[in-house]
């Protein structure tokens, strides 16, 4: 790779980062360290592919397809159900005591990692990552009417999952 094309990946990867780590802990259901790999492992396989990547017509959509590959990836793996503790490790408290919308946050992140998996990603890559119907369907290689209907039922699951309250908030 020449050091044009080196410094490109290095400022495209500088800037996505943080959105791929997002993306990826809504993937991962919540575990920030399973995140963490499979966006190691996302931006590993970029460089690979750099001139492949930074030729595609929408380059973040195809960081997306790479990020939702290598997550696929991962849960087939032999580790994917391999637990090192019983239980994960409490949270250290931290100073003052959660907000209302901390509180949101939390729970909508716990009803989204109980929404299941091919659901969860299409409501991560819609709603999260801002992708268009069909940015999602050529993300996923599927039908565009398929992500309408995996939607449709991704957002009634989270909706079970949700306490009752105003049922406008999950449409926002």
């Amino acid at each position: 790779m020449q050091a044009t094309q080196r410094q490109e990946y290095v400022d495209f990867v500088t800037a996505a980062t943080p959105k791929l780590r997002r993306t990826a802990y809504l993937l991962t259901g919540g575990d920030a360290h399973r995140a963490d790999d499979v966006v190691q492992q996302t931006l590993t396989r970029l460089y690979v592919k750099w001139d492949r990547a930074r030729a595609a017509d929408d380059i973040g959509a195809y960081v997306h397809r790479m990020l939702v590959n290598a997550f696929r990836q991962e849960r087939r793996s032999r580790w994917f159900g391999v637990r090192l503790f019983d239980r994960p490790p409490e949270p250290e408290p931290r100073g003052a005591p959660p907000t209302d919308a901390v509180v949101d946050t939390v729970a909508v992140r716990a009803a989204l990692a109980a929404v299941p998996p091919g659901q969860r990603v299409v409501l991560v890559l819609r709603f999260y990552a801002d992708l268009s119907v069909e940015q999602t369907a050529e993300v996923l290689g599927c039908s565009a009417g398929n992500v309408k209907s995996q939607t449709a039922r991704g957002l009634a699951a989270l909706r079970r999952q949700l306490p009752l309250g105003d049922p406008t908030e999950v449409n926002r």
